[in-house]
């Protein structure tokens, strides 16, 4: 052990002097060995130079070069030796040249024509060309020079003449710069000796103006990207990226696929077909096509159907349809069934290099198939497992009897994932053409090399499957995308899940994948949720690595502010008490504003007869503190009527049930400025009931923030999470379109139904008019 310790120090104490000569001192040394990048580079290079002392210039730039390496992970093999030879040839002799090399290098893509060029191999510059340069910048300064004198920034005439000769030896410009300041300033006065007086600054710099409300993002295009989303990679540049894998054939690949997009973003949104979007899609389709667009690129829509069992037309159509709702169009929509046969081919490919085989153990045993524990097939000869992939393609080998497998562990110690199995399916595109299809850790990557994508944004959960992803791409010597992990959108109170939402629907909880409780796109929808509030709510949420858990109030404050920029001001009263006006003060129409925040939205007429109908929530005969509405004692005004309203008599049906009021009415003066308008619905005669509506009042359908807390679903359920009214609503609803929202006066946002006929009118509610204090609260 003592021998084996000397050893180590002997080993040590070798590379630590080799490092001292590149002009190291001791506690450089120790920071240096830390990085093994930069320690093996400068090795190398103290290898290859053949000489026991570095030439001074040579050391400063070698050095300056290993350095810069471990953050250049585009420098291959290939481009450090071009540089090294540069340096020690003395065609690189500054720091400038070098930063430039490396510039060239980092957008080469392996084409080294206009190395010597970019890099100013080859270009003298003399005392001349630099006392000119000089001149030029002194005199495009001279104005501000004479004034500043000798305070005037020397930094800004060494960047004026750098710009102008960059290869310029900079000591020699330093020195002719001095040389031309003195001749226009002469020696420095006693002024110029004195130390400049500091004064506070007592106006601090104003803080930037918050966005306002009325600024809010409506449109896909006001998407910011922050975080690590703002420092993507560009285009070609996947090599620079941590955790990237480099082979040989990487620069090629990068530049034929740099060339293929045109230097431009490719991304892709690939759903499975198999069930209908959320909430949590929503972010991923905001992501992809934003950030595609944002970077003047383009993004996919690519159906991932690889499970026939599972996928419907209607999911096909569905998806469509709620992207381009969302206000994205795609570039191109496309299938992973579209490349079965380059799929296939590069299955066949993969057992030919030997780094797939057909298996037999059944699916039991590789569930996980985390035990490390090797197949038994996995060392069975290429010919044999081509031969059974044969087989599996053309029918001859039982469901469940075989799978193809890769020979890869993955991040989370998964050994040998499948690639291929047998499914006696027909695909609802290809028909009964194949009964083997490919499986998600096979089929994505390579659609997405196939597809020549180069942002491969996906969610964390798909993280531990990233060194696959670049596995296989390299395996087959295919481009490699990169992929990029971001935190999932979880909201709180809210079930996403497929199946367990088929559970609602099959109790009986929920009406259908669009019930308005639920956060499916489609509930959303029918809910009356602007798409341009759904990309503000995920512009808010942000693209972050970290898992995170959002409340839904969120979301509805989104929803909240577009609206009331946009939905037309309508009364309906949910729960209606007849009033009946003693007098004749009583105008037959209202003008009523269609939207106070914008004056071109105009005004609707509303008819107005001596009968009109409160909210039962407005009367109160024994009113608690602090009530301002209508009370025995209390008079209560008409909004937008002009009147002030003082109860008369109660009439009561034999349960003691309010059924009618009767009131006087006098026109609204400063003299008798009630505290308090409230809303109302009438007719043009007493005769002619106003029109009727069913609303629907939706609350939060679980108890807990998290709907499996506990392990049972359906015991979080709250039972109160839809109020029904039969309401009456004014004659300013004048679009029954569904999806159309209105704002109901002094109650909130609410979206014409999909059920909504000619002869029955249904409303949603979309949301409260403010937020709910007790918003923790269920009903």
């Amino acid at each position: 052990m003592v021998q084996e310790h000397n050893e180590y120090n002997d080993i040590m104490t070798s590379v630590a002097d080799k490092l001292k000569k590149f002009g190291l001192n001791d506690s450089k040394v120790v920071e240096v060995e830390k990085n093994k990048v930069t320690t093996n580079a400068l090795l190398s290079f103290l290898e290859k130079y053949g000489k026991d002392e570095l030439d001074s210039g040579h050391a400063t730039l070698l050095f300056t070069l290993a350095s810069l390496l471990p953050k250049s992970k585009f420098m291959t093999e290939e481009y450090i030796n071009k540089l090294y030879d540069a340096i020690t040839n003395n065609q690189i002799t500054m720091r400038p040249q070098l930063d430039a090399a490396l510039a060239f290098f980092r957008g080469c893509r392996g084409d080294m024509s206009g190395f010597e060029s970019a890099c100013g191999i080859g270009i003298t510059v003399t005392a001349e060309d630099i006392t000119a340069a000089v001149k030029k910048v002194i005199d495009d300064n001279l104005p501000e020079l004479k004034k500043q004198r000798y305070r005037f920034p020397i930094g800004k005439l060494m960047g004026g003449v750098r710009a102008l000769q960059p290869w310029a030896d900079q000591k020699a410009v330093k020195a002719e710069v001095d040389a031309q300041v003195l001749a226009v300033l002469g020696p420095k006065t006693e002024e110029d000796m004195k130390k400049p007086v500091k004064t506070k600054v007592k106006d601090k710099k104003p803080k930037a103006e918050k966005k306002k409300k009325d600024e809010l993002a409506d449109t896909p295009e006001e998407v910011t990207f922050k975080g690590a989303a703002a420092k993507f990679h560009s285009v070609g540049e996947n090599d620079q990226t941590d955790g990237y894998v480099l082979t040989p054939n990487t620069v090629r690949l990068l530049k034929e696929h740099y060339d293929a997009v045109g230097g431009k973003v490719h991304t892709r949104f690939p759903p499975e077909p198999n069930g209908i979007l959320h909430i949590g899609h929503a972010k991923a389709i905001t992501f992809n096509f934003a950030y595609a667009r944002d970077r003047g690129g383009n993004c996919y829509l690519r159906y991932d159907d690889t499970n026939p069992e599972a996928e419907d037309e209607e999911f096909f159509r569905g998806i469509l349809r709620d992207v381009t709702w969302l206000g994205h169009t795609p570039f191109k929509i496309t299938h992973s069934s579209d490349y079965f046969d380059e799929l296939y081919a590069a299955a066949v490919e993969l057992i030919k290099r030997d780094k797939a085989y057909v298996c037999h153990q059944q699916a039991e045993e590789l569930k996980g198939y985390a035990d490390r524990k090797e197949s038994p097939w996995r060392d069975r000869p290429i010919s044999e497992s081509l031969q059974l992939f044969e087989d599996m393609r053309r029918g001859l080998i039982d469901e469940g009897k075989a799978t193809l497998r890769m020979k890869h562990i993955m991040e989370d110690g998964k050994i040998d994932p499948v690639a291929y199995r047998i499914k006696f399916t027909p695909h609802p595109r290809t028909g009964d053409k194949w009964c083997i299809y490919p499986t998600y850790d096979f089929t994505h990557c390579l659609c997405d090399s196939l597809e020549n994508i180069t942002h491969s944004l996906c969610t964390k959960e798909f993280q531990n499957r990233r060194s696959s992803y670049y596995w296989l791409c390299n395996a087959l010597d295919w481009y490699c995308p990169v992929q990029w992990e971001y935190g999932r959108l979880n909201l709180s109170y809210a079930l996403v899940s497929k199946r367990k939402i088929g559970k609602l629907i099959a109790s009986g909880i929920v009406r259908g994948w669009d019930d308005p409780r639920l956060f499916t796109l489609a509930a959303l929808r029918r809910r009356g949720f602007p798409p341009a509030a759904i990309t503000d709510f995920c512009n808010k949420v942000g693209v972050t690595e970290s898992q995170s858990l959002t409340h839904p109030a969120l979301l509805e404050a989104c929803v909240r502010d577009l609206l009331n920029k946009t939905a037309r001001r309508v009364m309906a009263v949910l729960d209606p008490i007849k009033v009946t006006i003693e007098g004749d003060c009583v105008p037959s129409e209202v003008a009523m504003q269609n939207n106070p925040l914008d004056e071109a939205a105009g005004t609707h007429t509303v008819h107005m007869c001596n009968v009109v109908y409160i909210d039962r929530d407005d009367f109160s005969e024994n009113p608690p503190k602090g009530y301002k509405r209508l009370t025995p004692e209390q008079p209560v005004g008409l909004k937008g009527a002009g009147l002030v309203l003082s109860l008369k008599s109660v009439k009561k049906d034999t349960d003691g049930n309010v059924t009618e009021l009767v009131v006087s009415a006098e026109p609204a003066t400063k003299e008798n400025k009630p505290k308090a308008f409230i809303h109302w619905v009438s007719s043009a005669s007493p005769d002619v009931e106003p029109r009727r509506a069913q609303v629907l009042v939706f609350h939060q359908l679980f108890k807990t923030e998290n709907p499996q807390e506990g392990g049972n679903m359906m015991k979080n359920v709250n039972e109160n999470s839809l109020d029904v009214f039969d309401a009456m609503i004014d004659e300013g609803v004048n679009n029954l379109t569904p999806g159309t929202v209105y704002q109901f006066e002094r109650i909130g946002y609410f979206a014409v139904d999909t059920e909504t006929k000619k002869d029955q009118i249904v409303f949603n509610r979309t949301v409260a008019l403010r937020e709910d204090s007790g918003k923790k609260k269920t009903k």
